[in-house]
């Protein structure tokens, strides 16, 4: 398990340990962590589980592909530090990610 944290636009804290192998995204929707819609169920065609990630940790993740990109540009205000949670796989490497959740999802 690897600890997660989840903040929610409001500033709310939600710090959720995750089974590795699962994505931050499938994390967030299996402890119910509000501002994560995941429409497309984590298959990369929608953004709505567009989060940001503290930029002490978006280097630490591997990097972005294209498809990713492309649907990032389709999310709520995205930002450098904008990533799809359903692309982000849970490791131990992962263990205290903390990413914000942003005001909506498109």
């Amino acid at each position: 398990m690897t600890k997660i944290v989840y903040i929610e636009h409001s500033g709310k804290s939600h710090s959720i340990n995750v089974q590795n192998g699962l994505t931050v995204m499938e994390g967030a929707i299996q402890n119910n962590i509000p501002g994560i819609d995941a429409d497309c169920g984590g298959s990369m065609a929608c953004a709505t589980c567009h989060v940001y990630v503290k930029e002490e940790w978006f280097d630490k993740l591997p990097k972005k592909e294209d498809g990713e990109e492309d649907m990032l540009d389709m999310a709520f205000e995205p930002n450098k530090f904008s990533r799809l949670s359903c692309q982000l796989t849970v490791t131990d490497e992962l263990d205290g990610l903390i990413v914000q959740l942003p005001s909506k999802q498109t």
